[in-house]
């Protein structure tokens, strides 16, 4: 009984309305798309650190897809997660408004602090 009660606690925050994030990974033999819907935010910018690291050792040769058509925010943590897989993959991002465009933007910028002074 204990642990039905634990699974239920550990399971509210997921009914949270626009707090959840939804992950769906879509493959065949030539891409992998990595769908995200919702709030990439707090704990849900782990769990998506730890779905790249999953899915990453079986991307191989094939081309990845971050689709943030449904993405409704991205805080620095989000933000991060996203920056991590693209640096790693170059990846296509999928976008459908002003702001999922501007978050494709956040995440393909380059480290201004990684650049070091011009010259």
């Amino acid at each position: 009984m204990p642990n039905a009660l634990v699974s239920a606690l550990w399971h509210a925050p997921c009914h949270i309305p626009g707090m959840a994030l939804r992950i769906t990974v879509e493959e065949n033999t030539q891409a992998i798309v990595v769908k995200l819907e919702g709030r990439i935010v707090g704990p849900w910018a782990a769990e998506l650190d730890r779905l790249w690291e999953k899915t990453s050792p079986t991307l191989d040769s094939r081309k990845l897809s971050l689709d943030l058509r449904e993405t409704t925010y991205a805080d620095a943590g989000g933000i991060r997660a996203l920056r991590a897989i693209y640096s790693q993959t170059e990846a296509a991002i999928l976008t459908s408004t002003p702001w999922t465009q501007y978050l494709a933007e956040e995440v393909t910028r380059k480290n201004e602090n990684q650049m070091g002074p011009e010259a």
